[in-house]
């Protein structure tokens, strides 16, 4: 199997696959940032929970995903934006607002992992990671 280059990309499709798939939860290695990035799905409502498993030597991190009474998935779109050969880094002023204000964008700041609006209360800018909607 080929070396991951973009582990947070490789999560994000992991995640859209799963959903694709109707699938109730995603395993992918877990990382401190993927772990970061759980959190804040879960404290935003993406994503049911998350816990992290010991599969022999390597941790596994799991999510449940979420799914609407109808059916749908709470999660419509999940969108990379800051790439290993694409850097994007916005000020505390320039954070997007994904549909709104009804999605989240997630940003790597000097504070740790945060969401757009988190970030803009704290007047901090960073590398912008994912929009989720």
């Amino acid at each position: 199997m080929a070396a991951v280059t973009d582990p947070i990309a490789d999560m994000l499709t992991r995640i859209r696959n799963g959903i694709h798939a109707r699938h109730s939860r995603v395993d992918m290695p877990s990382s401190n940032i993927k772990v970061g990035l759980a959190m804040i799905l879960k404290d935003e409502g993406y994503v049911g929970s998350y816990k992290i498993t010991e599969d022999g030597k390597k941790k596994v991190l799991r999510l449940n995903l979420r799914y609407r009474s109808d059916g749908q998935s709470v999660i419509s779109s999940l969108e990379r934006v800051s790439k290993p050969g694409r850097r994007v880094y916005v000020g505390s002023d320039e954070i997007p607002r994904i549909l709104g204000g009804m999605g989240v964008t997630i940003l790597t700041t000097p504070k740790g992992l945060m969401t757009g609006k988190k970030a803009r209360k704290a007047g901090l800018g960073g590398e912008v990671l994912c929009n989720v909607s």
